[in-house]
């Protein structure tokens, strides 16, 4: 029996993994690390065992909004820069 969630399952989750985010986006797993670690990701950290918890809905407006900010030629800095000001 495989592990991962049915994507019907995934769409009715309040929260998802960076793995099943990658899915919902179609973006690439190292690209969401890299903008989780930048911040510009929303996340919830459990401490007891690290793993992250993105809000489903949050999270693919932000990567979205991440996806029309880079095709207008903004940087990641630049986003970054965007995102504080705007949340």
């Amino acid at each position: 029996m495989s592990r991962r969630r049915s994507l019907e399952d995934i769409l009715q989750s309040e929260y998802v993994s960076i793995g099943e985010l990658s899915r919902l986006t179609d973006s690439r797993y190292s690209t969401l690390k890299y903008y989780t670690e930048a911040g510009l990701i929303p996340f919830e950290q459990s401490d007891e065992n690290l793993t992250r918890r993105y809000p489903r809905e949050a999270s693919v407006q932000r990567i979205e909004t991440i996806k029309q900010l880079k095709k207008s030629g903004l940087s990641i800095s630049e986003i970054s820069d965007w995102v504080v000001n705007n949340d």
